[in-house]
């Protein structure tokens, strides 16, 4: 008798990629005793979210989530973060770079150029030592920059939130090592592998809902070093700068301050999708102000404690 044929099951690029971040947030649970997830509202930090509640679904996701508030956010965002908070039944921590600042424990930039990006890690150190946290889900990518393509999926901080790019631990056949010391903890990047156009693509599968910020949109903008900024409360204009209405939209969300908007008329998943596919600039490269300090200027935050 001959043996019926076993069909080949096989995971697309988007399943695959969703079963090694399930995988992820599970293997922290299951080895780690208190993981936070760090969430700003943007895309990458909601999918991340999605990711999380699918993992322990039907159960509700078993940790906090946290946003590093520079006091200096697009609306958009902020109402999008306080909603999803609201519908998913999250506990939302917020650490807040305004009480560094209160506090002098941190001292605020001063000028026309200046941001709070930077003082995010004071903030976040800061929260993950009070809350005794010992690992953070974050939703970093290795395409986004060059110091982000150094991390391990499990990174290892040592007692002062600092990374070592060149103490990095091994994850032969995906397998993590979460071990570490009290007062040290694990940052953990479930959509590492991940590109920005994987993002999208999966946010058209599963419908994930978006701050209306990444569509097009008209905006109040200046033009300032190659970049268009939107022209908020929290933006001093220079001398010679004039603020202009554009069609724009936004490929990631940070400080208002630092992060660029692109002329855009993309006001659907599917208009986003084929822009990206058609761009050759990173989202990071071509909108954050916060990375072209220096050649290193990503990487030596990332030492300080940075995402």
């Amino acid at each position: 008798m001959k043996s019926p044929t076993v069909p080949a099951y096989e995971l697309t690029h988007l399943q695959s990629l969703e079963a090694e971040a399930v995988h992820i947030f599970r293997e922290v649970a299951a080895t780690l005793e208190r993981p936070v997830l760090l969430f700003s509202g943007g895309k990458d930090s909601v999918v991340m979210l999605h990711l999380a509640m699918k993992a322990f679904w039907p159960a509700p996701v078993p940790f906090p989530v946290m946003h590093v508030d520079t006091g200096h956010n697009f609306e958009e965002v902020i109402d999008f973060r306080d909603r999803m908070v609201a519908i998913h039944g999250l506990r939302l921590l917020i650490a807040s770079v305004q009480d560094e600042i209160d506090a002098g424990r941190v001292v605020e930039e001063t000028g026309p150029r200046a941001s709070r990006n930077r003082l995010q890690t004071a903030a976040l150190l800061r929260a993950l030592n009070q809350g005794g946290f010992n690992a953070a889900f974050g939703g970093a990518r290795r395409d986004e920059e060059k110091a982000r393509a150094k991390e391990r999926i499990f990174s290892f901080r040592d007692e002062f939130g600092q990374w070592d790019p060149k103490n990095q631990r091994p994850e032969l056949w995906k397998q993590y090592n979460g071990r570490h010391r009290r007062g040290e903890h694990i940052r953990v990047f479930p959509l590492s592998n991940w590109t920005e156009l994987d993002i999208w693509q999966y946010i058209a599968d599963e419908q994930i809902e978006l701050p209306s910020l990444y569509y097009a949109h008209h905006r109040d903008v200046v033009a300032r070093d190659g970049m268009l900024l939107a022209h908020t409360e929290h933006l001093a204009l220079l001398p010679n700068e004039t603020p202009y209405s554009e069609l724009v939209r936004f490929r990631t969300v940070g400080d208002a301050t630092c992060t660029g908007c692109v002329e855009s008329a993309a006001t659907t998943v599917e208009d986003v999708i084929a822009e990206i596919a058609a761009t050759r600039l990173t989202e990071r490269g071509a909108t954050r102000a916060d990375d072209r300090i220096s050649e290193s200027g990503m990487e030596d935050r990332k030492k300080e404690g940075y995402f």
